[in-house]
């Protein structure tokens, strides 16, 4: 839907936006239903994966949703409902070792269902800590207070990657678009090339920018300032939370623990190659077509305002309720939940829609002048401007 000239798209009412915005619920609900029933038995356990694939086909059959969000949006109840997801994942992080502890493999039926577990952590609690607890850390590490900012990064260690705290705000979003940055994936590039490649490189840049912040590129590791690199804390921090898990929970809910990090990591650098696939940003600012996104409803509302991606990265400050529409950008084939599986299960078929789309809207590698600003029929309002905020150098 393109926006006529002059006149503001339609907006969601307030009341609306506050229910439909619950749907964030939804997956971390479904986990912690998941921890308090068990442990399962290993036919049960396995059937625990069908509400992701429920997750999926709903996903895949949303509508669009073009509405804006009211200028009078009240920010404070969507504040709380993140900190409920925050304190959502938390439980369900402390619910995997508890139930986890009480698995064993010891005889043949224990380790049946012991076994059997894998499916379930790995799919439906790993796809939770990764469309969810990565998300809202994602939300809570662009924000200003540090209690917040402490909280993303709680989060993050929560499926050993508090590193993301950095390279995300510090590194990502002022290098998007460009080959300095690691998150960006290249036209024509795989998903298993881009995966190799970023997960090592942001990690070495997210080290970097700490030294930097801490004054001394090249900080040798024994200074005492050492102390206060954010990305060493986050490493020791997160040896100490598996030493825990080993020492209270036992061996298997550590191990079962770690792999639901893998998975929450896999999808998350997902998300990350097809937010930007194919893209090169032509100007120092960032503006709208220099992210991809989605119109998809569900999306939308289950993972909180992620689907308007381009928005949030023309103006990385602007909460995720008030994120907005954009017809100009680069649209996925389908919602996130089926343009993730698509770009790992069949990537060659991905590519191929990707870069018909990169033609339709001639951006990327087909971008044209024309193109290389936010369309002019967007309403004045509504064109993103400015940069990213610098909170954390």
């Amino acid at each position: 839907m393109r926006t006529v000239s002059g006149i503001a798209p339609r907006s969601i009412s307030v009341s609306r936006a506050l229910a439909l915005h619950l749907w964030a619920f939804a997956l971390p609900l479904i986990t912690l239903v998941f921890w308090l029933t068990g442990p399962h038995a290993w036919w049960a356990s396995i059937l625990w994966i069908l509400p992701i694939v429920a997750l999926v086909y709903i996903d895949n059959h949303a509508p669009p949703d073009h509405r804006q969000p009211p200028e009078d949006l009240p920010g404070w109840p969507f504040d709380l409902q993140v900190y409920a997801l925050f304190a959502l994942q938390v439980l369900n992080h402390l619910l995997l070792g508890v139930v986890t502890s009480q698995l064993s493999i010891a005889t043949w039926p224990d380790a049946l269902q012991t076994f059997a577990m894998i499916f379930p952590v790995s799919i439906l609690t790993g796809t939770n800590a990764g469309y969810s607890g990565i998300v809202v850390a994602h939300e809570l590490v662009h924000r200003r207070n540090p209690i917040e900012y402490l909280m993303g990064r709680v989060l993050l260690m929560g499926v050993l990657y508090e590193h993301f705290a950095t390279e995300h705000v510090r590194g990502h979003h002022p290098r998007v678009g460009t080959p300095d940055d690691p998150a960006t994936a290249r036209f024509g590039e795989s998903h298993r090339d881009f995966v190799r490649r970023t997960i090592p490189a942001q990690f070495k840049s997210a080290w970097h920018l700490e030294k930097v912040r801490l004054g001394d590129a090249s900080l040798p590791w024994y200074s005492p300032r050492m102390l206060r690199h954010r990305v060493l804390q986050g490493v020791v921090a997160q040896v100490l939370i598996v030493v825990a898990y080993v020492l209270v929970f036992g061996w298997l809910a550590a191990a079962f623990f770690v792999l639901q990090a893998r998975t929450a990591v896999f999808l998350l650098e997902t998300v990350n190659y097809i937010e930007h696939w194919g893209l090169a940003r032509t100007g120092k600012k960032v503006v709208s077509v220099d992210s991809w996104d989605t119109d998809n409803w569900f999306t939308l509302y289950t993972l909180v305002g992620l689907s308007r991606h381009a928005d949030h990265h023309a103006q990385a400050a602007r909460p995720y309720q008030k994120l907005r529409h954009f017809d100009e950008t680069a649209k996925m084939p389908f919602g996130y939940y089926g343009t993730i599986l698509t770009a790992f299960l069949n990537n060659e078929r991905y590519q191929k829609l990707a870069t018909a789309e990169l033609k339709r809207k001639r951006l990327g590698p087909f971008r044209t002048s024309e193109a290389a600003a936010p369309a002019t029929h967007v309403h004045p309002s509504l064109r993103p401007t400015g940069t990213l905020s610098s909170f954390g150098s």
